[in-house]
């Protein structure tokens, strides 16, 4: 076994990975970037290496940084995580030429197994069934179109080289496939460093059905059963679980065993995941579903298999890359009870799930199990820690585990409304509203099901009088130092000075409030809101909403929904700029990629503008409304939160 390991990641996955390295009796070397350098990563691990600036084409992405910080440390094996250079074929050479362990399979079976198109190949040859489509390379973007129109709309374009929905468009149309194919190599060559994409057919009703498969180096491979990771938004997964809903004998049977003859053909080691998509429009059919592809390291999902199966899956590739042989044979790996996963991402699930960034000021799990059922959380991050514009922008993993379906899901909504975040706009309410949908808590889900209930997914409810009062309290002791403080906790002694009521100015989206708060004798507070609330409740600060206070700001949570009020402080001038209607601010950090209008242009409301690249995906700014172009960003700008990207004439406006 080896004695001490390198993970060249970040995040709640280089965590994860140090603490079975611990268990294990394993030392740990982490590396960081400049943005990371503070980061829980760096501070499990027993040391640490820097690696560059902030930027993973300037630091995670360099294999050379890599290499020397293994050598610098000792390290003998290096464990990649996911994505990065986890699937990078020529990153396990350069390993392999300074007697450096790859923690993962060979070479060989990434460059098999790890490009989508050459995946399907393989596949093919192993008499796998794979979704229609062209298995060669398609050589321009006249070539793609004729394809497309040879399998019929509507088609799916795939960056080969990489996944995470990233490189990834649906074309439902002719007209809309040159526009789509551009944006997909674009975004493919910006994740992945390679453009080439390719086309298949898009399959009605799909379900996401994958299978852990696990090989050693001695001819040895089994399955550990399949997860359902059909709830996505943006070919993003979004909860995963295990096993698949309404799965059969037949299917599993089918499913798995394929499953086993890829890894096999290709004398596959380590984790690997066999992806396929499922034809669900008239159930689960064990003659309805293909191979999509193999992803040839550990999986964002795979807690959700150690919950069911009883396994630890870093534990056992840390084994197999050591030259064990696998722990168990097929027989003696068991399917018990149901699991769940859900990602908690700072994004902006109204705004089309547009990333978000900002600190987290208060950061709360729930921090015992629920009865019935098992709860973990994987994160990289604590409160104080800030979401950067370079990374994925995932805060942590839920994690739950039930006895059946019900019970598991159950945990999940608990688990979800016992989750605080303040400080960026999260996913916990979309995650909470997506866990209660009568469709997916019934286990009938496919790929399209967030897609078709999205506005009810991401509608918030307007915040009652009730956490307007518990963000009003909180804010009456909004300048006192220490963010996210309990605003309680200073209030108890408000009601020995006077009676007079406090005014507090608050501010919920573009509604501004003003509520009068006073203390009454008994020691409850009377909140009394001036229009269009009209109302006066009296309060008692033992049954309110829960809130925490963070610099300029309080939050109240309500369940899983967390309402965020900006204190405005009444010495600071306003920012009439700001708001000015005749401007257009980026919604979040990113570099301007694409430019497609220019001052003096008469363009319409909806017509696209620019296109903004944050966290390695494409975002479409389009015009709020008709007008002339006074301004327009430049390409190639890189831009924070809120710079001002357009500036429309004062005359012309719509």
């Amino acid at each position: 076994m080896f004695k001490k390991i390198l993970i060249a990641n970040r995040g709640e996955i280089a965590c994860r990975v140090i603490k079975t390295a611990r268990k294990m009796g394993i030392a740990t070397v982490a590396v960081y970037s400049d943005a990371d350098r503070d980061a829980v990563h760096v501070e499990m691990a027993d040391e640490a290496v820097h690696i560059g600036p902030p930027p993973a084409a300037q630091s995670y992405l360099l294999p050379e940084k890599i290499i020397a910080a293994c050598k610098e440390t000792g390290a003998e094996a290096v464990h990649p995580g996911y994505g990065f250079l986890s699937e990078r074929a020529s990153f396990c050479e350069a390993l392999e030429k300074e007697g450096i362990v790859f923690i993962g399979p060979k070479p060989k079976a990434i460059k098999a197994m790890g490009d989508k198109i050459e995946s399907k190949k393989f596949a093919s040859e192993a008499k796998v069934s794979t979704v229609p489509g062209w298995l060669g390379v398609i050589e321009d973007a006249d070539h793609a179109e004729r394809i497309a129109g040879e399998i019929g709309y509507p088609v799916m374009i795939k960056a080969s080289a990489g996944g995470g929905g990233k490189g990834m468009r649906r074309v439902d149309h002719p007209d809309d496939f040159s526009e789509a194919l551009s944006g997909a190599r674009r975004e493919a060559k910006a994740a992945f460093g390679d453009d080439r994409v390719l086309v298949e057919k898009y399959v009605d009703k799909p379900r996401h059905i994958e299978c852990q498969v696990f090989g050693d180096n001695f001819g040895n491979a089994v399955h550990l059963f399949e997860r359902d990771c059909s709830a996505q938004r943006r070919h993003q997964k979004v909860i995963e679980e295990a096993p698949a809903p309404g799965m059969t004998p037949a299917l599993r049977k089918a499913m798995t065993e394929a499953a086993v003859k890829a890894a096999k053909a290709i004398n596959y080691s380590g984790a690997g995941t066999i992806e396929f998509i499922v034809d669900a429009s008239e159930g689960l059919k064990a003659d309805r579903f293909w191979f999509m592809e193999m992803n040839t390291r550990l999986q964002v999902e795979h807690p959700v298999t150690e919950m069911v199966t009883g396994v630890d899956l870093v534990e056992w590739q840390l084994r197999i890359a050591s030259g064990e042989k696998l722990p168990k044979t097929q027989g003696e790996i068991a399917l018990s009870g149901h699991a769940f996963e859900a990602r908690l991402y700072a994004e902006d699930a109204a705004k089309g799930f547009l990333p978000a960034t900002g600190t987290l000021h208060h950061l709360k799990f729930p921090d015992a199990g629920l009865q019935g059922a098992a709860m973990r959380i994987e994160t990289g991050v604590r409160a104080g820690d800030a979401i950067s514009p370079f990374y994925d922008p995932m805060i942590a993993k839920l994690v739950v585990h039930g006895k059946d379906r019900a019970t598991a899901l159950g945990a999940l909504r608990k688990t979800l409304a016992r989750t605080e975040v303040a400080g960026s706009t999260v996913n916990t309410a979309f995650l909470a509203a997506l866990a209660a949908d009568p469709d997916f808590a019934a286990g009938d889900v496919d790929t399209g099901l967030i897609g078709r209930h999205q506005e009810a997914l991401t509608a918030i409810p307007a915040p009652s009088d009730e956490t307007i009062a518990a963000a009003a309290l909180a804010a009456t002791d909004a300048g006192a130092p220490g963010a996210a403080a309990d605003p309680w906790s200073t209030l108890s002694g408000y009601a020995h000075f006077h009676t007079l009521a406090r005014r507090i100015r608050l501010r919920h989206g573009e509604e501004n409030i003003l509520a009068r708060v006073s203390a009454r004798p008994d020691g409850r507070f009377q909140v009394a809101l001036e229009a269009p609330h009209d109302a006066v409740n009296t309060h008692d600060l033992r049954t309110m909403p829960r809130a925490v206070r963070w610099p300029g700001h309080v939050t109240v949570f309500e369940g899983a929904v967390g309402y965020t009020f900006a204190v405005p402080d009444p010495l600071a001038k306003a920012d009439e700029a700001g708001a000015a209607s005749g401007s257009l601010r980026a919604p979040m950090p990113g570099l301007v990629k694409l430019v497609r209008a220019a001052v003096g242009d008469a363009v319409i409301k909806g017509q696209p503008l620019l296109i903004l690249e944050a966290m390695k995906m494409e975002h479409m700014i389009a015009a709020p409304h008709d007008g002339v172009i006074a301004e327009i960003a430049v390409e190639g700008a890189q831009v924070s939160d809120g710079t001002v990207l357009v500036r429309f004439t004062e005359d012309n406006r719509g």
